[in-house]
């Protein structure tokens, strides 16, 4: 097995009486796709901003590549190779594809965004967006004003934005959400590239895609974890199936059925 990417050890957070992450243990290997996955409420969303570093943990710890970053601002942790994308769309929508992704460089490199009308010519920001959208298939979109752009358009431009900074880890917070089939497949085709190449995190809701993607899958349920493994032996956990009783019955019958 490869030599593990990040450590994540007894990492606990806790938003009043709620505990959204307690006591979380797990390592993921270089080039792993691992998937996160629980019913609504189980903590996913924030470990992955845990993760990130948008929000503090009150205990635990997190490694990346051997240095403890438990500590470190995002803007750190982006230096340091994790990018992410989010739930909800966060997109200029006045702007072009190409001005969005060359504005995700910009950032990482840290450079003010006061001179951008200047930027828009600098072929050292242009040359790496017109790459990351090429690799997720808008490079025919580039010029199109994001408002223009479809849902799952939108989405793949997000994940232009974190491709360019060039990271290592890539962390995805349901990438097909509010999709439908054609987009969903288009994706699904994308992510399957990309985990050629990456170290991915995968939150995501479609089962029939977490199957077909991830190599190992963790359950979270109320913050905790309570299987991970291959996903062959996910989908046939006996405490994997209790935990999604109830609205959670259609995801475990996709889950057994891929």
């Amino acid at each position: 097995m490869a030599s593990s990417l990040l450590q994540v050890e007894r990492l606990t957070k806790r938003f009043g009486g709620v505990v959204t992450a307690d006591a979380l243990s797990f390592e993921i290997p270089a080039g792993e796709c691992h998937a996160i996955i629980g019913p609504n409420g189980a903590g996913k969303t924030t470990l992955i901003g845990l993760l990130a570093g948008e929000i503090s943990a009150q205990a635990g710890t997190i490694s990346f590549d051997g240095a403890d970053i438990t500590a470190l601002p995002p803007y750190r942790r982006s230096l340091a190779g994790i990018a992410r994308s989010f739930q909800i769309s966060s997109l200029f929508p006045d702007f072009s594809a190409l001005d969005n992704v060359a504005l995700a460089v910009q950032a990482h490199r840290g450079h003010s965004f006061h001179f951008w009308r200047k930027a828009r010519d600098d072929k050292h920001l242009r040359k790496p967006a017109l790459e990351a959208l090429a690799r997720v298939a808008l490079a025919d979109r580039a010029q199109v004003r994001v408002g223009r752009l479809s849902h799952g358009e939108h989405r793949q431009l997000e994940i232009a934005m974190a491709l360019a900074t060039q990271p290592r880890l890539l962390l995805l917070d349901e990438p097909m959400a509010g999709m439908g089939p054609e987009e969903s497949a288009a994706m699904l085709k994308l992510l399957r590239e990309l985990k050629d190449t990456l170290t991915i995190v995968l939150v995501e809701h479609d089962m029939e895609a977490v199957f077909a993607l991830a190599d190992r899958v963790t359950v979270m349920v109320y913050g905790r974890i309570i299987a991970s493994g291959e996903p062959a032996a996910i989908r046939n956990d006996p405490d994997v199936r209790r935990a999604y009783l109830g609205e959670q019955q259609k995801i475990v019958s996709q889950a057994r059925d891929a």
